[in-house]
């Protein structure tokens, strides 16, 4: 008797985030995930990650030389998703993209506000894989019973418990889109480096320069190790998830697996694309590896 009157008082909560997170439409429904696709303006046209753009058609268009630039999701289409929740749902716990790398984040936090808290917006500082795995321990998480806030408050508690490395191809991208000079950027072509970038809480910052290829996956490889040894208490599969991402080479990804997997025996190691919203300012041929600290 008792228990299944606390069953009829646990509440129902929804997890949502947006494409950033690498989660398709389709694994959105597998998982029981709400996802929010990210619109982009290509030539001043809009698309809509994973809806009207796949990742083939966003490479052919980047490489093309099309003016490619992402765009906050309007807040119609964010109302809209939250109502159509909310409907079969007691909560939302909405999980967007990092708000040092977006306003979006800002922009959900503000239209929460009508919501009488029904609405929890996370601001946890994840992008791409690791806020996929945000969005993973947030359905754990509710799972095991907790709702919107208490969900909130263990993912902003968690939120450093993460990093990301990448290593680039090329330095195009990031002078098209003036995050770098024109000069250091023909001086980084001329040398041929491969510039290794981290995100770690709010910002993508510069982290080391690599000659070539081999040395760029030594560097990820060793900076990924010191992370997890030092900062999220020892480099082990019990303790960490470990991720590959990447920008279109797939079969480049898949040799990085199998690279990490010899360094970091008994891992299983999940590799998915880069979230677009990533790539547009980096281009295609790059490697990330990323870790994620197991909730408890």
């Amino acid at each position: 008797m008792v228990k299944g009157m606390v069953n009829e008082l646990k509440k129902k909560i929804a997890i949502a985030t947006d494409s950033n997170s690498g989660i398709t439409q389709a694994q959105a429904k597998e998982l029981g995930i709400f996802v929010l696709p990210m619109p982009f303006m290509i030539n001043e046209e809009t698309f809509y990650e994973d809806i009207t753009l796949d990742q083939e058609g966003f490479y052919e268009k980047l490489e093309s030389g099309a003016d490619v630039v992402t765009s906050q999701p309007s807040p119609e289409s964010v109302l809209n998703l939250w109502k159509e929740i909310l409907e079969n749902y007691d909560e939302i716990v909405h999980i967007p993209m990092s708000s040092g790398l977006s306003g979006s984040c800002q922009s959900a936090m503000m239209l929460a506000e009508d919501f009488d808290g029904k609405v929890q917006v996370v601001n946890n500082q994840r992008i791409s894989v690791t806020q996929r795995q945000s969005a993973l321990d947030a359905l754990m998480l509710a799972e095991r019973g907790l709702d919107a806030v208490e969900i909130k408050d263990a993912l902003e508690a968690d939120k450093f418990n993460s990093s990301i490395y990448i290593m680039l191809d090329t330095l195009y991208y990031l002078k098209k889109g003036g995050r770098i000079t024109p000069a250091a950027a023909a001086i980084g072509t001329l040398l041929k480096l491969k510039p290794v970038l981290q995100i770690q809480g709010e910002k993508l910052d510069a982290f080391a320069k690599a000659r070539t290829s081999g040395q760029g996956k030594s560097i990820m490889l060793n900076a990924i190790r010191n992370d997890m040894e030092t900062r999220f208490g020892g480099a082990s599969a019990d303790n960490i998830w470990l991720e590959v991402a990447y920008t279109k080479d797939y079969e480049a990804a898949k040799q990085f697996v199998q690279e990490i997997q010899q360094e970091f025996p008994g891992f299983d190691i999940v590799c998915n694309p880069l979230s677009l919203s990533v790539a547009c300012h980096i281009g295609p041929g790059s490697l990330a590896i990323a870790c994620c600290k197991k909730m408890r």
